[in-house]
């Protein structure tokens, strides 16, 4: 039966993975060796081997094969064509509803939604931990940030090519995660593809804007811009800016250019550092607003790539709570007198939230403006936390 050696391979992929690179880069390349499967193939074993790292740290003693039995009947509301691997009874236990799915299961196996995120005690305040740990087990959504005067425009693209949407906010739609808009929509130049609660960073520059009554620029930079979401959507909020943006790796500061190309944005500098080198900043240059999407654990963000959490270790959350305060003692001596030093991760863990909140009050003395837990297991998006600080 077709399903059911799907299910093998995946048992086979699962077994061979050992969490080195990211699943989506294994799978490619496992794919590439087997030519044999097709395009519906690779999704339905690439979907299987996904629903079993959602299970996180939970039922870890008992066999891949039952394992992913178990991942495959929580993770889906509807069974469809994966019938065919489970007896009547479970198929007769199977709801529409995670919650009612999540009793069978305890009713067979000591199955504690907590244990899929183990690490109740290091999460930041304001967690709901049940269903922080629960969320873990459904897709999240793929977002779209609307540029602005763009709304109606990629709104009616999307009802022309029948992807349904939810409106979430007056500039987020919300849409089913396989859904593909490169090639339907203009990408950076109409919308952003951007985690709802990423979107919401936009507080923080609405703070800024609110606080700074003179005409002249301001002077931003991103110092780890990654992708460049958050510098254009200061370049949306903020408008009158004198951007610059950083980053390590020299590949993505390439495909940021694109992106900005994209987007329209044209003056702005940009150069590659490494900032747990302050040697590697040549000049004193001065901003008045500095962004530090900082690296993290990307806890916040595990619901999109469950393996993540499934082979973390807690030894991890040091290791970049050290490299967040090198990069920070970089950077700060770059921020103009009254600046703002917005401080961001993906991270839910409080060894890189409020313990780095305290970090850099202790160090710098600086206002806190505001604090923001931004929660998206809700909303089946990512969680985030993000700090403005004033000088004082």
């Amino acid at each position: 039966m077709r399903f059911q050696s799907y299910f093998n391979t995946a048992v086979g992929v699962i077994n061979a993975f050992k969490g080195d690179i990211p699943l989506a880069h294994y799978l490619k390349q496992y794919f590439a060796q087997h030519k044999k499967h097709g395009s519906k193939d690779r999704k339905y074993i690439s979907h299987l081997c996904y629903c079993y790292y959602r299970l996180g740290h939970a039922l870890k003693s008992i066999s891949t094969e039952e394992r992913l039995k178990i991942a495959l009947f929580l993770c889906n509301d509807v069974i469809d064509e994966w019938a065919v691997l489970f007896n009547d009874d479970w198929l007769n236990n199977h709801s529409a509803l995670l919650d009612e799915r999540i009793a069978f299961i305890k009713s067979l196996y000591p199955f504690d939604v907590l244990e899929i995120f183990p690490w109740q005690t290091e999460l930041s305040e304001g967690m709901d931990t049940y269903s922080f740990a629960r969320s873990h087990l459904i897709q999240p959504d793929l977002f779209l940030r609307i540029r602005p005067g763009n709304k109606n425009i990629v709104s009616e693209k999307l009802k022309q090519a029948h992807i349904g949407f939810k409106e979430v906010s007056n500039s987020c739609f919300a849409l089913p995660n396989i859904s593909k808009v490169d090639t339907l929509i203009g990408l950076n130049k109409e919308a952003v593809v951007q985690d709802y609660s990423s979107q919401n960073i936009q507080v923080f520059f609405d703070s800024i804007g609110a606080q700074h009554n003179s005409q002249a620029k301001l002077s931003v930079w991103d110092c780890c811009a990654a992708s460049g979401g958050k510098s254009i959507l200061a370049y949306d909020i903020l408008q009158n800016i004198e951007l610059t943006v950083s980053d390590i790796r020299p590949s993505i500061i390439h495909n940021l250019q694109q992106r900005f190309s994209e987007a329209g944005i044209k003056n702005y500098k940009s150069f590659i550092a490494d900032l747990t080198d302050a040697k590697t900043l040549a000049g004193n240059q001065q901003y008045d607003v500095i962004i530090c999407d900082a690296p993290c654990t990307g806890s916040g963000t595990w619901s999109r790539t469950p393996e993540q959490l499934y082979f973390f270790s807690d030894d991890k959350m040091e290791q970049y709570a050290a490299l967040q305060k090198k990069i920070v003692q970089t950077v700060v001596p770059h921020i103009k007198e009254h600046g703002y030093f917005l401080y961001i991760t993906c991270s839910v863990f409080k060894k890189e939230n409020e313990e780095m909140v305290a970090f850099i009050q202790q160090q710098y003395g600086f206002r806190l403006v505001q604090k923001e837990l931004l929660v998206g297991y809700d909303k089946k998006a990512d969680s985030m936390f993000g700090v403005l600080f004033g000088g004082s």
